[in-house]
């Protein structure tokens, strides 16, 4: 990352309360964002911190929009699936930082749900993946469309320039963090189900 890459200018932003239907609305009170007892505050820390919080937000009201009662991890499970294709559990389980105990009790409640689907390998029928099925496909494209739009509604009141400069540091920083471009899988081009 080169220096001008991590400049970065401190531009308050309002994060707004949503308003009975859960769009952004009026003033929300910001609060601060500290680190725990006995570690040094890091500027860049403390605003991705402010930022996820504001992110985590829109996700939850996302799915909460969406109808079905589906946890913010499984719903994180579903969009790795979406992302990256059929999964062991165990894989699974690596990609979302939790046990492989977790991961299948997990899907458990996925595949009753409809929303992945299980299979057995035909070269090795010890071996059996998870994979999203076309209802966690749709709830993940409806999920995202409600995110999008909140986070719109939040972009738009952005000056030109800093928006040019939002988009540069957040594609590093979620090239650093791991993800997969969202257009790489959202229109299809990802990985196919097995």
């Amino acid at each position: 990352m080169t220096k001008n890459h991590a400049q970065c200018n401190h531009v308050p932003v309002k994060l707004l309360r949503p308003d009975a239907d859960g769009h952004p609305g009026a003033d929300a009170p910001q609060a601060p964002n500290p680190a725990p007892p006995g570690e040094r505050s890091e500027p860049v820390v403390d605003a991705v911190v402010g930022a996820s919080r504001a992110l985590v937000a829109i996700a939850a009201r996302s799915l909460g929009a969406a109808g079905e009662e589906v946890t913010l991890p499984q719903y994180r499970a579903l969009v790795v699936l979406a992302s990256r294709g059929p999964q062991r559990v165990i894989d699974l389980a690596g990609f979302l930082d939790v046990t492989a105990s977790t991961a299948t009790r997990m899907c458990d409640r996925l595949v009753r749900k409809g929303l992945i689907r299980r299979q057995r390998q035909a070269s090795d029928r010890r071996s059996v993946r998870v994979s999203i099925s076309a209802a966690g496909k749709e709830l993940v494209a409806t999920v995202t469309r409600r995110r999008r739009r909140d986070i719109q509604a939040i972009v738009d009141r952005m000056a030109t320039e800093d928006r040019e400069q939002l988009v540069a540091t957040l594609q590093v920083f979620a090239e650093a963090a791991g993800e997969v471009p969202e257009q790489d899988w959202s229109l299809g081009w990802g990985p196919a189900d097995d």
